[in-house]
């Protein structure tokens, strides 16, 4: 597996997680537990992993979550 996105913003990890899911991509979040442990400090961002193959097609996927739009 291949990290596509480290953040520490929930808001875009829900949306990443949410379309992902509907795409069918296979994915795994990663450092939730950790996160949340330090106190959503935003010290410890969390990580959202995608098989090699399908990396490609989940950055498309996302593209305009990663550009802020």
């Amino acid at each position: 597996m291949e990290e596509l996105i480290r953040t520490n913003n929930a808001v875009e990890l829900s949306v990443i997680d949410a379309r992902l899911t509907e795409a069918g991509i296979e994915h795994v979040v990663l450092d939730g537990f950790t996160s949340g442990m330090e106190g959503s400090i935003g010290a410890i961002p969390r990580r959202v992993l995608v098989f090699s193959e399908d990396k490609a097609a989940a950055l498309a996927l996302i593209d305009d979550v990663l550009k802020g739009e």
